[in-house]
């Protein structure tokens, strides 16, 4: 199975867990040119940008090294360019959250709230 392929179960299993805890489904895999945001939620007043990584054979450190601060930087100069586009949001809290799929250790599903912040 394709590095892409598995990437896409993981949002796809992400997704479903999240639709259970009760978020919407704002976006998914909404692109600019500086970047990309996996999942973009609301629930509560709150909109939540989400980083999903499906890591099979993943370690902590592998966890790190794909959180980079390259890669943070990425992602919140990624959700303000949604935020400036879809102003209905500008009233809401914003969040940062990471969802692991599938990391032996952990929960099928692990989800990580304020995982960081601006």
């Amino acid at each position: 199975m394709t590095t892409k392929k598995v990437g896409d179960q993981g949002e796809e299993k992400a997704v479903r867990f999240l639709e259970q805890k009760g978020y919407e489904i704002i976006e998914r895999n909404w692109r600019t040119r500086s970047g990309e945001l996996d999942i973009i939620a609301y629930i509560n007043e709150t909109i939540v940008f989400f980083e999903v990584k499906t890591l099979p054979h993943g370690t902590l450190d592998m966890i790190k090294r794909e959180l980079n601060h390259q890669k943070l930087e990425r992602i919140l100069k990624t959700s303000k360019r949604f935020l400036l586009k879809h102003r209905q949001y500008s009233k809401s809290y914003v969040r940062f959250d990471v969802i692991i799929i599938d990391m032996p250790g952990l929960e099928p599903v692990y989800h990580i709230e304020n995982a960081f912040a601006e």
